[in-house]
């Protein structure tokens, strides 16, 4: 009652101007600089009133590192100062439009200037002022809800969203807005190509934010996918080239059954950003087809062509975030290759320009790739340690989509270890744990296949459903068109574990077919030791004659016949 008292005696002693000025302010979440007040009060007496005020002890003024002031109400007087402004309905509702407008401009410049080398200024500049922005959104949304407002400032928002982590935050304000009226029927109205990005962002911060059964079972979700991103693809033109309709080939990893063309997807939508887009458009989109065709048959093929480009282009735009994409397409093409020093730096670089622009989500998943390739190496001491590492960083980012791929690398350490009992806790836990967004197929191969090898090796009755599930796993990554040297992989886990049942035959002939495969680099450290320990053993068992025939007939064997075969083989051991 006695603060009250106070409060009531400094609002009788202000003068008029200083009492419109304190209403007005009441808008600002947080801190506000002299722009923002200049802006909200629609006057040039911002500056005086409110060192009149900071004098009065009413508003507190705190010096950044700029130099620049920020502004604040402490909460006592903020809520004095908005319960005076309900008082004056027209000043309140004049300096809340006023706020807003302010604060979209503000996200709308900002928007494009995170993309450039001009970002981490951008980027703290828009941290300082999110909660006005978050206020502004809660009114065009809320309070006094307008939807092409509403569209405008969350289009603006979303990429700031996607890098500093806040993307669950981004897809309900997405949603809200979206949930403010229909796409409308005629696709020459205003509204209709905000409302599709709109869409495509939802899409996007979905993928993240989700758990895939929750997107796969949506029946609406998935006709609104196919609706927007045809929308796009055929009639997109500029629309598509520009974020984050440019998005729209990697819808196809939302679909219950993926698009059998996501290489053609990605190769229009590159033309179109080449002939519609700017550079960092252009750029992206080289990135994601990049990244994807590192992981498809034939993929390595021009990806060399398409690293140097992005590179230049990269250096040319500044965007850290883009030149840490670049990095880790790098790093992941040159482990492919075998070539793992030079992965290892590519991977530090990416992860350096990630921490650097604050990229939280990327850290957990880039320190895992080092780890993945300490382990490669044969260093399991280093690997664990590194995944301790990635694990902690998952936590601290609250980036819960590493946890499933941290514990199945632990899995295959463990197994690399001998320790079958820690490698079923932990096969079991990434194949259970609770994913965001589409898990990628190679990805459920790799647990799959994995989990099958340890049931193989952990109990005498496990063989059969062991072989079973490891021709799974191959007949998973080769129907969904997985690298060869993932396709490799999986086959030579079968091929290691094939003599365990007797199967020397077998193991010749699918060590030789998958061996073929490697095209583009050797195995790890890991692989090789064990490929070599089961060649051994076959060639123990084996005639060389026998020997040498089931390796010619594998050597010419595709991964689809490598398929049929270990099928053929595991209905007949099963029958023994």
């Amino acid at each position: 009652m006695y603060k009250r008292q106070v409060v009531d005696w400094s609002w009788d002693l202000l003068e008029e101007g200083e009492r419109t000025l304190l209403r007005q302010v009441s808008v600002f979440a947080g801190g506000w600089d002299l722009p923002a007040a200049e802006a909200v009060t629609g006057g040039p007496d911002a500056a005086p009133l409110l060192g009149a005020l900071v004098d009065k002890s009413l508003v507190v003024a705190t010096p950044t590192e700029t130099g620049e002031m920020r502004y604040r109400l402490l909460e006592t007087i903020h809520e004095y100062a908005a319960e005076r402004a309900a008082e004056a309905p027209r000043v309140l509702a004049d300096a809340a439009a006023a706020h807003t407008a302010h604060f979209g401009t503000l996200a709308r410049k900002a928007d494009p200037l995170l993309r450039s080398a001009d970002q981490l200024v951008w980027i703290r500049r828009l941290e300082s002022d999110l909660d006005n922005i978050r206020a502004a959104l809660h009114r065009t949304v809320v309070t006094a809800p307008d939807e092409p407002a509403a569209v405008r400032l969350v289009l603006a928002m979303g990429w700031f969203w996607w890098l500093r982590n806040l993307r669950t935050e981004g897809l309900n304000w997405a949603d809200r807005a979206a949930a403010l009226g229909e796409d409308p029927a005629d696709p020459e109205d205003p509204l209709h190509w905000p409302r599709r990005h709109l869409h495509m962002l939802r899409f996007f911060l979905a993928a993240e934010s989700s758990p895939v059964d929750d997107i796969h079972g949506d029946e609406e979700l998935q006709s609104l996918v196919s609706r927007v991103t045809d929308d796009f693809r055929t009639r997109g033109g500029a629309e598509a080239a520009r974020f984050p309709g440019l998005l729209w080939p990697l819808t196809g990893y939302m679909r219950r059954e993926h698009t059998p063309d996501v290489r053609a997807s990605f190769d229009a939508a590159v033309a179109n950003t080449r002939a519609h887009g700017g550079d960092w458009e252009y750029a992206l989109t080289l990135m994601f087809r990049t990244h994807m065709l590192v992981d498809t048959p034939r993929g390595m093929d021009g990806v060399d062509e398409d690293l140097a480009e992005l590179r230049v282009l990269g250096g040319r735009i500044g965007d850290r975030y883009l030149r840490a994409q670049v990095a880790s397409a790098a790093a992941e093409a040159w482990m492919t290759r075998g070539r793992y020093e030079e992965s290892g730096d590519a991977y530090r670089e990416a992860l350096e320009l990630a921490r650097e622009i604050g990229a939280q989500a990327e850290e957990p998943f880039l320190v895992g790739r080092l780890a993945e390739l300490a382990y490669g190496a044969g260093d399991l001491d280093a690997a664990w340690a590194g995944l301790d590492e990635a694990q902690a960083a998952a936590e601290r980012q609250h980036v819960y989509d590493a946890r499933a791929y941290i514990d199945f690398l632990r899995a295959a350490i463990a197994l690399a270890a001998g320790n079958l009992p820690l490698a079923r806790r932990f096969v079991d836990a990434a194949d259970g744990a609770q994913v965001y967004g589409s898990r990628p197929p190679q990805f459920t191969a790799a647990v799959k296949g994995l989990a099958a090898r340890i049931t193989v090796l952990e109990r005498p009755g496990g063989a059969v459903a062991g072989l079973r599930g490891m021709t799974e796993a191959l007949g998973l990554a080769v129907e969904a068109g997985c690298g060869e040297v993932f396709t490799a992989h999986l086959a030579e886990e079968t091929g290691v574990t094939l003599p365990l049942l007797g199967l020397y035959a077998a193991a010749a002939r699918i060590l030789a077919a998958a061996g073929s495969w490697r095209v583009y680099g050797p195995r790890t450290v890991v692989e090789e030791r064990e490929v070599t320990a089961a060649l051994e053993l076959v060639r123990a068992r084996l005639d060389p004659e026998a020997y040498e025939a089931e390796r010619a007939v594998g050597a010419a064997m595709t991964p689809a016949d490598a398929v049929a075969y270990l099928t053929a083989v595991s209905e007949e051991f099963s029958d023994n």
